[in-house]
């Protein structure tokens, strides 16, 4: 059974070529979810933090959603999200290619643009769960992949 599950993964040296095809699945996802429920993406996108009135506690004030996501966002946002899984997918198994190499590599270096800007430029997102986790993943696997350049490229 395990070697069954071997021959579906990716056949190159280093954690790299897994770490791309884990989150190629996590982000199908993902996608799926952004078709199913605006929850996820507005814990992602959930717009300028609430101002309370002067001397009532957050506690005793319910919270309104002050996020900017709608159906159609969050379709596109899956979208994009399903066509970055296929990109970082194609990486996965073809990593020595140089063209896929830094298609994938473009994926988290626009992701990582996306994500930063719409919380400090844009005020749609705010720090937290729901972001957090991009950030961190795109920052990451970015740096990563620029430093296995010359590993998996040559």
């Amino acid at each position: 059974m395990s070697s069954l599950l071997a021959s579906y993964l990716p056949p190159h040296d280093g954690f790299l070529p897994y770490w791309l095809l884990f989150l190629s699945i996590v982000s199908v996802g993902n996608s799926a979810q952004a078709y199913i429920s605006l929850a996820g993406t507005r814990e992602v996108y959930a717009g300028p933090p609430q101002k309370l009135p002067k001397g009532i506690p957050a506690s005793t004030v319910a919270k309104q959603n002050s996020s900017p996501v709608t159906e159609l966002s969050a379709r596109t946002f899956g979208t994009w999200t399903a066509l970055s899984s296929i990109i970082r997918l194609y990486a996965a198994y073809n990593i020595h290619d140089p063209v896929v190499y830094q298609l994938a590599l473009w994926t988290y270096a626009l992701a990582f643009a996306h994500f930063t800007s719409e919380w400090l430029v844009f005020g749609t997102a705010r720090w937290g769960r729901g972001l957090a986790g991009p950030i961190f993943v795109a920052t990451g696997t970015l740096a990563w992949m620029l430093s296995q350049w010359a590993y998996y490229v040559g």
